[in-house]
């Protein structure tokens, strides 16, 4: 199980619906000293070992090696790890070694995407640099920023300035393929029609509040804010939910049954923007609702917007698909294979 898990979550590559990668190394504290104002000094690649170049597969006529792939690899193995809030060192590589015959199916989809995007996608090379400074000024040295770098598995700035290029052309190749496709209103209605069951949509209350430990406080607040004091500013100033106070008091939008009982009634029966102060085991709750909405089915116009983006996407990964497998790919899925982790 511990392995499909790695193997699913590295498995993300180019997909209309995934195009933000990260694309920046975790930062630490700000810096305390002037941050740099020129981009650091990118070094050239170390000397490829042979085995570096050993090809791995074809895309075209352009031939990817080992090295290629590792690289690649690397990254999404730092991606998976990252989402831990773990920070990446080449000793998890190991974990995932069985997953990598597979991911070089992936690789060279990606890499054939990216060679597709260049035909009529260009870098700019000066924003390039520039992300590559915005980068570095979060951090008080070089030392930092490699480590940093690292820690997310880029292997030095020039990884992160290659891996930013190629987000950034294919990233433009996606939307302007997408942009090719427009779909009327009577198509728009026929798949609303067909796929209804997709657009049900539970009950929703959308809350914000106030926890203070005792019915005075609650009480005070509540003449506040009848008075025209800011929400927001009090939630931040003396609520002890510390994960909302940072937001204004804002709980997001929730379903029946999610919060504490008094919490719920008090969200999905009171008055949308009156407010309220209910009890709970956690204390005094000062909260208003801003939106409720019944459940049923999400309105034609309001899932027309998506469903344009769905058809729009799905039509553009069709015509993906079929430029790739014009362009040809040929995998050697031995030349990446490596003894998995020891159990």
């Amino acid at each position: 199980m511990k392995q499909l898990l790695l193997t699913a979550a590295l498995l993300s590559g180019v997909a209309f619906q995934t195009a933000g990668a990260q694309t920046a190394p975790a930062t630490t504290a700000p810096a305390t000293t002037a941050p740099a104002t020129t981009a650091p000094a990118i070094t050239a690649p170390a000397t490829a070992t042979p085995a570096a170049a050993t090809p791995v597969g074809r895309v075209g006529k352009e031939t990817l090696t080992l090295g290629d792939f590792d690289r690649a690899f690397r990254l999404a193995a730092a991606r998976v790890v990252n989402a831990q809030g773990v920070p990446f060192e080449d000793a998890y590589l190991s974990e995932f070694a069985s997953a990598r015959p597979e991911f070089l199916k992936q690789f060279l989809r990606d890499r054939a995407v990216y060679q597709l995007a260049r035909v009529n996608n260009k870098p700019d090379a000066a924003a390039l640099d520039q992300q590559i400074v915005d980068a570095r000024s979060d951090f008080e040295s070089d030392a930092d920023f490699a480590e940093a770098l690292n820690a997310t598995g880029y292997a030095d700035a020039a990884d992160l300035r290659r891996e930013l290029e190629r987000q950034s052309v294919v990233g433009a190749y996606l939307q302007g393929i997408q942009k090719r496709f427009t779909f009327g209103d009577a198509l728009v209605a026929g798949y609303y029609n067909l796929h209804r069951a997709d657009f049900a949509q539970d009950a929703q209350a959308c809350v914000k509040h106030i926890l203070v430990p005792a019915q005075a406080d609650a009480q005070a607040i509540t003449r506040d804010l009848a008075g025209g004091a800011d929400f927001a500013k009090i939630a931040a100033e003396k609520s002890q939910d510390p994960g909302s106070a940072a937001q204004g008091g804002d709980l997001g939008c929730f379903g029946p049954g999610e919060m504490v009982e008094t919490f719920d009634r008090a969200s999905f029966t009171g008055a949308v923007g009156a407010v309220q102060t209910v009890q709970s085991q956690f204390g005094w709750h000062v909260l208003t609702v801003t939106r409720r909405t019944e459940a049923g089915t999400l309105p034609l116009a309001d899932a027309a917007p998506l469903i344009r983006d769905q058809l729009g996407k799905d039509a553009a990964q069709k015509y993906l698909d079929a430029q790739i497998a014009r362009l040809g790919t040929e995998a050697f899925p031995a030349a990446v294979t490596v003894a998995p982790a020891s159990q």
